[in-house]
This record gives C-alpha cells, sequence and structure tokens, in this order.
C-alpha cells in the first residue's frame, strides 16, 4: 500500500492505517510517537486528526495507539521509551546506531537491579512489568521506571505486545500488555553497526537533520541523546 500523503503536512505522509503507519516509519528510519521539540516530527503529527486515538466517526477505531501492537509484530519495527524517555519507533538500522552510541557513554550503564532484569533476561529471554515486580519486590511504578532506564540505555526493547480481551464478549477495548526483551533478541542481523560510538552519533544526528529540516544542533542533540 502507498504511503497517503498530502500538502499540508511538512513530511508529505499522513497516517491512516497500521499499514500507513508501519511504512511512515520505516520511510523516517526514527521517530517519536508524541509531538516534542522538532515540529512535524512525531506520529502524532503525520496522523490524521480523526485517527488519533478513537474516532468520533468510528467508536471502534482505536487509531495508533493500536495500530503499534501490528507495527511491532512484523519484526522489523523496534518501538519502546527511547528518545528523550518516551515511546518511540525505529527501524533496526537506525536502532542499531542509537544503540551503539548510547551503550558506550558512562550515564548509561545499568545499575545493579538493572543488571537484575538483563540477568533474568538473559536465563529466560523475555520479561514483563509484573514479572520485573515478582523479581526485584517493587511496586508497578518503580517497575515502569527500572524498564524506562534500561530503555533510554538501549539495552531492552518491546519484543510484543498482546491485545486484551475482557468480558463475556471478549471485547477488546485498547487494554494491552508488552513483553520485554534485549535487541539482541529481538534482532536476526548482527546487532553492532560497523562503526565507532562517535560515528553512530554523527549519523544519528546527519539523518535526522535530513528529514525534519531541523538545523538546531542542540535540538537535535536533546531529542536524540
Amino acid at each position: 500500500m502507498a504511503i497517503a500523503r498530502h500538502s499540508g503536512n511538512p513530511f508529505g505522509i499522513t497516517v491512516i492505517s497500521a499499514d500507513s503507519m508501519y511504512h511512515a516509519i520505516k520511510e523516517k528510519g526514527i521517530i517519536p510517537f508524541f509531538s516534542n521539540t522538532i515540529k512535524g516530527y512525531s506520529i502524532e503529527e503525520l496522523t490524521a486528526p480523526q485517527f488519533w486515538f478513537n474516532s468520533e466517526e468510528d467508536e471502534n477505531e482505536l487509531g495508533p495507539w493500536d495500530w503499534k501492537i501490528d507495527c511491532v509484530q512484523t519484526g522489523d519495527i523496534v518501538y519502546g521509551k527511547f528518545l528523550k524517555g518516551k515511546a518511540a519507533f525505529a527501524t533496526p538500522k537506525w536502532y542499531r546506531e542509537l544503540m551503539n552510541y548510547r551503550r558506550s557513554l558512562p550515564k548509561y550503564q545499568p545499575d545493579d537491579k538493572e543488571k537484575q532484569v538483563l540477568d533474568y533476561l538473559l536465563k529466560h529471554g523475555t520479561i514483563t512489568i509484573k514479572e520485573i515486580r515478582k523479581l526485584l519486590d517493587v511496586k508497578k511504578n518503580v517497575a515502569d521506571a527500572l524498564m524506562g532506564k534500561l530503555m533510554m540505555q538501549c539495552r531492552v526493547i518491546t519484543g510484543d505486545i498482546q491485545r486484551v480481551y475482557r468480558g463475556e464478549n471478549l471485547t477488546y477495548n485498547g487494554w494491552q500488555v508488552s513483553t520485554f526483551c534485549t535487541p539482541e533478541d529481538y534482532f536476526e542481523e548482527a546487532v553492532s553497526p560497523d562503526c565507532s560510538p562517535k560515528e553512530s552519533r554523527e549519523r544519528l544526528l546527519e539523518h535526522v537533520a535530513e528529514i525534519t529540516g531541523e538545523t538546531d544542533a542542540k535540538k537535535l542533540e536533546r531529542m536524540l541523546l
């Protein structure tokens, strides 16, 4: 399916379905879910207004928050909270560059509790928030915060998302359950790009500057690094 386009969008793309959302992510390479300091650079801003979450025209239409499941389940879209601690998407190519740079920085090294989660993943392959709570004996907000840090370190990503159907009629109202894994378990190809962390940093900055037209280097660095 071709990507829907319209002249009012600075990126020339309109997300109107799971398929068009997938192609938008593939075309951009790396993109936040929600609006941010770089105008137009988000799935939210690319989405036709009537499809952003529940549509007034169709109460059964759940929009991008649901379509992200289809994107993740293709196996070639990375999803997680890895841009400024908020939800974002990337293709394996650009996620590898981000990971190569992030993992080289002292501030993105795991602490003892985070290492416990990584050790669990090494043994079991996947983990849920519920399993993190049990493993570390912590509350949900603590487990969520820990997972957010591991995602910013580019050590954990969302491996799968399942829709939850409830009630007698097994109704789906947008409730979802995520399973997390390491990038090493997610990618079929070699994980690390063949370059230095510094080169990965420059590639990322140049790429996002090119696709967004943003010329403020500090703004680009705050978004990506």
